[in-house]
């Protein structure tokens, strides 16, 4: 299991600035950001282990919202948020291009963490945080255009 807990330490570091307070942050980071912390809840919650979060890419383009284990099953969750549904569904930001990139990172999360004989998914959180607060989960929300490695 230790293996899987790459980027904990850039997590615990994320943590610590947020506990200095959000006020240097601007207002889509800071909605972005309590997008995270409830969707990070809500899987707790199912019973799954979080075990990075904000997982960046080598090289900086790409990043993963969330990476938690569920059973035998690497999943890796883009969460999603806006203030308001008015434009489009936060969901409908996942696209074909960011899909390949998300498939991209996790590649590398899953090379650089050594996981071996775990099935890997994707999955979206959807949340609309504004006077009517909506949440839509999407398991299995994608398969990336590159195939994942799980090792073996």
């Amino acid at each position: 299991m230790r293996k899987v807990l790459i980027g904990a330490g850039r997590w615990l570091d994320r943590r610590r600035q947020v506990a200095r307070g959000r006020q240097g942050l601007a207002a889509h980071l800071q909605l972005a950001e309590q997008g995270e912390d409830w969707a990070q809840r809500f899987i707790q919650e199912m019973g799954w282990t979080v075990v990075a979060r904000n997982y960046r890419r080598k090289g900086g383009r790409g990043e993963i919202d969330l990476v938690a284990v569920e059973g035998e099953t690497l999943v890796f969750v883009e969460v999603k948020t806006r203030s308001s549904s008015q434009t489009s569904d936060p969901e409908r930001a996942v696209d074909r291009a960011k899909e390949k990139l998300l498939g991209r990172t996790a590649e590398e999360y899953i090379r650089i963490a050594s996981v071996s004989g775990m099935s890997v998914r994707f999955d979206v959180i959807s949340l609309v945080l504004g006077e009517q607060t909506k949440v839509e989960y999407f398991r299995d929300a994608f398969y990336p255009v590159r195939v994942v490695p799980t090792g073996g």
